[in-house]
This record gives structure tokens, sequence and C-alpha cells, in this order.
């Protein structure tokens, strides 16, 4: 296998990494390198950071990190401070590569799971995948712990995604079939949802996690319990009031 850990100008990447970071100057060079070693075993990628409105200095350290040892990565900008959903939003548009994966920038997830998720997604039939790497061993602490596993339950029981883990940060799918979906502020923790309402088959593949290396995580228990409701309710409904044709053709 021919590997690249960066791309020439004239190169189309089959595989584009989005990674929405606020605030994460102090993780972003031990991320960077974990990428780095990742896209050695990877097909032609490129890695893109969005900054959603960081206060430190993240896309400064980003900058640095592209000059030592990351040339294939690109650093997009926000203004302000949109959101996690819509930040994955502006990287997936700017993206180059027919696949995406998203990983989180705090160094809870490991890359280089992306080999196995990308092969497995590349190697199914039929419809191109969602393909979810589900957290087998959460290393939160036990309130997160506690708050995410009910969450999913949670979303499991009413929408019917059958995905243990919905909110993983690890996903890998097109790109086409991401920007077919309505867009809102919420939307990365409903993909398995949202994506099988527009027929797109899920596979489940199990991956490691990691305490966060420095920081603290964007948002409280509480914070997420209020907005995972409204959210959750406003999914069923689109769900509900979403009509598609099994099939199309020209007369």
């Amino acid at each position: 296998m021919t590997e690249h850990t960066s791309l020439r100008s004239d190169t189309t990447p089959v595989l584009s990494i989005v990674i929405a970071v606020l605030d994460e100057r102090d993780n972003l060079p031990f991320v960077c390198k974990e990428l780095a070693e990742a896209c050695q075993s990877l097909p032609p990628t490129e890695i893109v950071f969005v900054d959603d409105g960081s206060r430190d200095d993240t896309v400064a350290v980003l900058q640095q990190m592209r000059a030592e040892c990351l040339p294939n990565l690109r650093v997009l900008s926000h203004d302000r401070c949109c959101g996690k959903s819509a930040a994955l939003r502006t990287g997936i548009t700017a993206a180059k590569g027919e696949w995406i994966a998203t990983i989180d920038g705090d160094g809870q997830d490991d890359p280089r799971e992306l080999i196995a998720l990308l092969r497995l997604a590349r190697s199914a039939n039929g419809t191109p995948p969602l393909v979810v790497g589900v957290r087998t061993r959460r290393k939160d602490g036990w309130s997160r712990r506690f708050a995410t596993r009910f969450a999913n339950g949670l979303r499991r029981r009413l929408l019917r995604d059958d995905c243990p883990d919905t909110g993983a940060p690890i996903k890998l799918f097109q790109r086409d079939a991401f920007l077919r979906l309505p867009q809102f502020e919420g939307l990365h923790r409903f993909l398995p949802a949202l994506f099988g309402s527009y027929g797109v088959p899920l596979l489940c593949h199990p991956v490691k996690h990691r305490p966060r290396l420095h920081g603290q995580s964007k948002y409280t228990n509480f914070n997420r319990a209020l907005v995972g409701i409204r959210d959750l309710l406003g999914v069923i409904w689109l769900r509900n009031r979403t009509r598609l044709p099994k099939s199309v053709r020209e007369c």
C-alpha cells in the first residue's frame, strides 16, 4: 500500500478529517502529531481544523504545527463562536475529500482508529454507510458517563437509531450524504438517526477513548440535558416530516 503524509497541490484527497476546536491551544501539538502519524497509513488525506471563535492562540498553534509536521493541514476560522455543528458544517463544506471523518481536538480520540473505520466503510456493499466509533470504555468522570449513557439510551429508544453511542465524536461518512441533511446546532449528536432517514446504513466499530489532556469540556451536564431534550424533540419532528422516494427515474 502506498501511503501519504501530505498532498501535492494537484492531488484530490480521498479523506478529509474535520476537527472543530474552541480554545484547545494546549492539546493541539499532541493531536497534530498523532494525525501526522495516522496519515502514514491512510490514502491521500487532508486535515481541516475549524476554529470556532477561540480566544486563545489556537490558530497560531495550528499554523505552527502545519509548518512543523502537518503540511496537509488547513485552518478555517469563525469570527465568533457558532457551535460545534456549525463548525463541522463549515469544515465539511470546504473539504475536498469524498469521505469525511470527524474527531475531537482534545486528545481523547485516537486518529489511528480512522484507518479501520475507512477500511470498513469502503468495503461495505450497497449505499455507503455512516460508521460510528463506539467508545467502549469512557475515560470521563462518573457524572459525565452517567449523563452520556442516559442521553444515548433516551435517543436510542425514541429515535430507534440502533446506535449505542450516537454522540460519539469519531464518525466517518460521505461528504455528499452529509450535505443533504437539514442543518441545525446539535446536528452532530443525531447523525445516525438523520442519516438513516435518508437511507444511509449504520455500521458501528469499537474504539478506544482517553482522558482529556488539558482544559475542560465546553459543556456542562445540565446544559447538555436542556439543549438535548429540545433538539431531540426537533429531530423527532424532522424525521416524521421527511418524505423521500425510493427511486427516481427520468421519463
